[in-house]
């Protein structure tokens, strides 16, 4: 992955000791001239070099993305 890593927020991860969940952006992660992403990485413990889990959402999708999640959460 390329581009520049903004950090946006971090949130403890529920459930585990002290997994966390982190929100980024990140411009141009697939080379030059490719759309900015949302990126949401899940690590399950502190001091992981890198996420477990991680997706990347344009900026066209977060809307959407943000309104599945709240159907979601309803159900749950």
């Amino acid at each position: 992955m390329s581009g520049t890593v903004t950090a946006i927020d971090e949130l403890a991860l529920s459930g585990t000791k002290d997994g966390k969940i982190t929100i980024t952006t990140i411009s141009e992660p697939y080379g030059k001239g490719s759309e900015s992403v949302a990126s949401i990485g899940i690590s399950l413990q502190a001091g992981a070099g890198e996420p477990d889990w991680k997706v990347h959402i344009p900026k066209a999708n977060i809307d959407a993305v943000i309104a599945a999640l709240q159907k979601a959460k309803e159900t749950l």
